[in-house]
């Protein structure tokens, strides 16, 4: 059995100008017969509006630990879909595989884990004429990237949330509260 029962982590990476490519996936990372295991066997079915797919890099290679994708966004097209299927799950694989390359996730339990990554989509994507799918690549592979390596450290710990809880402030609240108070 793998050392890691449940691990956790979330990126958030932000688009080029004018693009609405910001990747935030959020990643559960466990033993497959823990948790995260049951959950993932739960996932095999379709829910409507909410596609979960096998991440693969190219046709049969399927990443190991084996990991299931799915949508944050409820899926309005076809568009999206092969943007979701595509490019997004592209991104996605090879940036597990790098992980594994370098270590961050540990190939000798690549078999005993498995992960889930729910994936934000912004829905204009599908319907931009100009959308930048290099950046939609890099934001998804380096997010992805950096929710794993956060899962996989504990980060953030304890101490930084306490020690930055009156100097981050969640997006949208800008102003609403004072920081005093």
């Amino acid at each position: 059995m793998s050392e890691i029962w449940l691990r956790t982590g979330e990126a958030t990476v932000l688009a080029a100008d004018g693009q609405f490519t910001d990747a935030m996936p959020e990643v559960m990372i466990g033993d497959v017969r823990g948790p995260v295991g049951q959950a993932f066997a739960g996932m095999a079915g379709q829910v409507a509006g909410h596609p979960r797919m096998f991440v693969i890099r190219d046709l049969n290679q399927m990443v190991r630990p084996a990991t299931m994708m799915t949508t944050k966004m409820t899926v309005g097209s076809e568009a999206y879909v092969e943007l979701l299927g595509g490019i997004v799950q592209a991104a996605t694989g090879d940036a597990i595989v790098d992980c594994l390359a370098e270590g961050i996730l540990p190939k000798d339990q690549a078999d005993m884990l498995c992960m889930i990554i729910m994936i934000w989509l912004d829905p204009r994507c599908a319907e931009d004429e100009n959308l930048d799918r290099r950046d939609l690549y890099r934001t998804n592979y380096d997010a992805t990237k950096l929710a794993i390596a956060r899962a996989m450290k504990g980060e953030p710990t304890v101490e930084q949330l306490i020690a930055n809880r009156q100097s981050i402030s969640h997006y949208g609240l800008e102003g609403v509260f004072d920081a005093d108070a």
